[in-house]
């Protein structure tokens, strides 16, 4: 039998605090995503969607009761954030952060670094990154930056997209990647996203929204509707229509 690319088993997830009372925000989430699957989970806003985003990258913010994260074969349950990252995994934003005095180049560089454990150099970088960023619309000015830093909504989610690139990772999740986009945005995004995917076929990939317009352009194996912390639908990509239609009150 195959191994499964990623795989989350009875998930179940609250709040950290400093005893245990924390919010119990995901209640037993089942997901299995194979080599170069594309996911999509749907839910509405207070899901539980950002939650579990930021609990595969393991963010301390939350505190995993039961269940367990695998990836690749192996159990990544208790594994930190870094060494998750530096294994493969992969978090878009839904709100990426501001970094201060760094600037793009130099923060690509060390991730690449980290990530693969090689040194390229900054000529080397940058003519991959310009070969990205003519495929991602970006203007090459964009890596004098600071990470961030006054930069459109719509900058800084193509820049997410620009990482995913250059550090190549074997499964990535986008976390609401079109929020706050406009149509033209979102296909630029969506676009680059499946030029990433055409370099690298065997890419798994969950993408988070609310919005059926997104999975238009990424055209996902397998739709997920999370709602109140579970998954309580799966199917193909008609259940994105049907969600489009009748809402998530049909899902409840």
């Amino acid at each position: 039998m195959t191994t499964p690319l990623f795989e989350i088993k009875d998930l179940q997830v609250r709040t950290a605090s400093g005893d245990d009372d924390g919010v119990k925000i995901l209640k037993g989430v089942d997901l299995t995503i194979g080599v170069g699957e594309v996911h999509a989970l749907m839910g509405p806003s207070g899901s539980g969607k950002s939650t579990l985003a930021a609990v595969l990258l393991g963010s301390p913010e939350y505190v995993v009761t039961s269940g367990r994260i695998r990836f690749k074969g192996d159990d990544i349950t208790d594994w930190p954030t870094d060494v998750r990252g530096k294994a493969g995994l992969f978090l878009a934003f839904q709100h990426p952060q501001e970094i201060a005095g760094v600037s793009v180049l130099n923060f690509l560089r060390q991730a690449l670094s980290a990530r693969k454990g090689m040194d390229m150099s900054v000529l080397e970088l940058r003519s991959t990154l310009m070969d990205w960023m003519a495929k991602l619309g970006m203007d090459s000015a964009f890596l004098e930056c600071h990470v961030n830093e006054s930069l459109s909504g719509e900058e800084k989610k193509r820049y997410e997209i620009l990482q995913m690139a250059i550090l190549e990772p074997e499964m990535a999740v986008l976390d609401e990647t079109d929020s706050g986009l406009n149509i033209d945005a979102l296909v630029a995004v969506a676009t680059g996203v499946q030029a990433v995917r055409a370099e690298q076929p065997d890419l798994g990939l969950l993408a988070m929204t609310q919005h059926q317009r997104l999975l238009e352009h990424l055209k996902p194996d397998q739709v997920h509707v999370l709602n109140n912390g579970r998954i309580v639908a799966s199917g193909g990509p008609e259940l994105a229509l049907t969600l489009e239609r009748d809402g998530y009150e049909s899902f409840r």
